[in-house]
């Protein structure tokens, strides 16, 4: 893997000379991440002129949220508590005879900006913007495997909750089992917050878990993901409860499954971002649902669970091989609940198969 870390910062080294920069600072810790194997809490990576270190307030601990450092990558640990590890860094930069230095603005706050510019005044602070994010769109196979053995555990713990006891526990005691669950089968943990919707709860994106008890009839909506080895995936599904489904949910049901079949016929290599949201949207909108459904049909993930691409009506931008996407149609009828279907997939060309599927539990509406 060192050889892996070395050819990323390979390439944002190449980004930053283009840019007229020799050197680099890297803060945000799924970037760190990214490029370094580990980001201990609150390290930063230098690229510098001469030498690129990990820079961290103390020693750092292998934990499996945080990573194995890179061997190959000099790790420097500040001699007392209470520094800034991206303040030294600057320094560190200005000592190995840089003139400038790339600094992710994005995601650091002015007091910060002001501390490192007073440590090396003579060092011109340039903005690096979102060079780390846009290289970590495309995943080698190594990133992919993760994701595929997340989707796996979060399989494995839906699968498992489907098959016990549901009627009468609350939305909260269902979340908190799932993630038990996640972590009994190897994540390092959820890779969100988990979300359980019942009846008029259902279907709502980011539905946050409430003391209401699952009842006969009911929708229930289940969004969950995990992270393994810090990639984190998601699945997401609905079914009816105890009963066999009335009219009108068959009805929802079969028109969020039709749109998100269509999102995930519509991921190729090329295909525009936008038409992939379109193709999910079009059928729910001419069944009269346009002011119900979320602002996007799917997103990239990755080490976070909401990274680029975007699938929404106003994004730009081409979809590549190898970038993982959600597809997750949905609509929600306030007082009355709704259907979300969600899956984590694989851009693949169409002779590679297609869209690779790592999310499949199965999409038949269920009565549990």
């Amino acid at each position: 893997m060192s050889q892996v870390y070395a050819a990323r910062r390979t390439r944002l080294r190449e980004r930053c000379n283009a840019g007229g920069s020799a050197a680099a600072l890297v803060s945000r810790p799924a970037n760190v991440r990214y490029l370094a194997g580990a980001a201990p809490h609150g390290a930063v990576l230098l690229l510098g002129k001469t030498e690129d270190l990990l820079v961290c307030s103390a020693p750092p601990e292998e934990r499996p949220t945080e990573g194995r450092p890179d061997d190959s990558l000099p790790v420097r640990a500040l001699p007392g508590p209470g520094g800034d590890p991206a303040v030294a860094a600057t320094g560190l930069a200005a000592a190995q005879g840089a003139e400038s230095l790339a600094t992710e603005d994005h995601h650091l706050t002015v007091v910060r900006h002001r501390a490192m510019r007073s440590v090396a005044p003579r060092l011109r602070l340039t903005d690096l913007g979102q060079a780390v994010e846009q290289l970590r769109v495309v995943k080698d196979e190594e990133e992919i495997s993760c994701l595929r053995i997340g989707a796996e555990i979060a399989d494995q713990a839906l699968g498992e909750l489907l098959e016990s006891i549901l009627v009468g526990r609350t939305e909260r005691h269902l979340a908190l089992e799932l993630e038990r669950r996640l972590v009994d089968h190897g994540a390092d943990g959820p890779a969100f917050p988990t979300s359980v919707g019942t009846g008029p709860n259902s279907g709502r994106r980011g539905h946050r878990p409430t003391d209401r008890r699952v009842e006969e009839g009911d929708f229930l909506s289940v969004c969950l993901g995990a992270t393994y080895r810090g990639y984190r995936c998601e699945i997401g599904r609905t079914f009816v409860i105890g009963t066999s489904p009335a009219d009108w949910q068959i009805e929802l049901y079969d028109l969020v499954f039709s749109a998100q079949r269509a999102g995930r016929e519509a991921l190729a290599p090329g295909a525009a971002c936008r038409d992939v949201d379109r193709a999910a949207r079009q059928a729910l909108d001419s069944a009269g649902y346009a002011e119900h459904l979320p602002a996007l049909t799917g997103h990239g993930v990755g080490l976070e669970i909401d990274e680029d691409p975007q699938l929404a009506p106003a994004a730009m931008g081409k979809l590549d091989a190898c970038v993982p996407v959600t597809v997750e149609p949905g609509v929600h009828l306030p007082g009355r609940g709704g259907v979300r279907i969600d899956d984590t997939l694989v851009v693949r060309p169409e002779a590679d198969g297609g869209p690779e599927l790592l999310t499949i539990t199965t999409k038949e509406l269920l009565a549990l």
